[in-house]
C-alpha cells in the first residue's frame, strides 16, 4: 500500500539546484524534495508527500483533517517510530567508549 501524507513546510533550501525543504508531519520532521511543487510553495504551505517527494499542495484545513484521521489510525505513530529507528544510538545508551 502506498501512502501520501500531508505536512507543513518549515524551511526551504536549494541543494545543488534541487529545491529541498523540511516538512513537519504533525511533529515528525523530515527532509523532502520540493522540486515538483517549487513554483507553488513557500514556508508555511502544506504539501502531500509520497516517498520523500512533495507531489501536490493542499490547504491547511484539509491537511489538518487528514492528519487527524492518520492519528486516529495510528499511522503517525508508525512514522514517528520509523524516524526513531533510523537515528543512530546515543553514547548514553552504553555505545560510547
Amino acid at each position: 500500500m502506498c501512502l501520501a501524507i500531508p505536512g507543513r513546510i518549515t524551511s526551504i533550501r536549494d541543494d545543488a539546484g534541487l529545491t529541498m525543504g523540511v516538512v513537519d508531519f504533525g511533529g515528525v520532521r523530515r527532509d523532502v524534495c520540493l522540486q515538483y511543487v517549487a513554483d507553488e510553495v513557500s514556508v508555511g504551505a502544506y504539501v502531500i508527500v509520497h516517498v520523500g517527494f512533495a507531489i501536490a499542495t493542499l490547504d491547511e484545513e484539509e491537511a489538518r483533517r487528514t492528519l487527524e484521521v492518520l492519528r486516529e489510525m495510528n499511522l503517525l505513530d508508525e512514522l514517528d517510530a520509523m524516524t526513531a529507528s533510523a537515528e543512530p544510538p546515543s553514547e548514553e545508551a552504553g555505545n560510547g567508549p
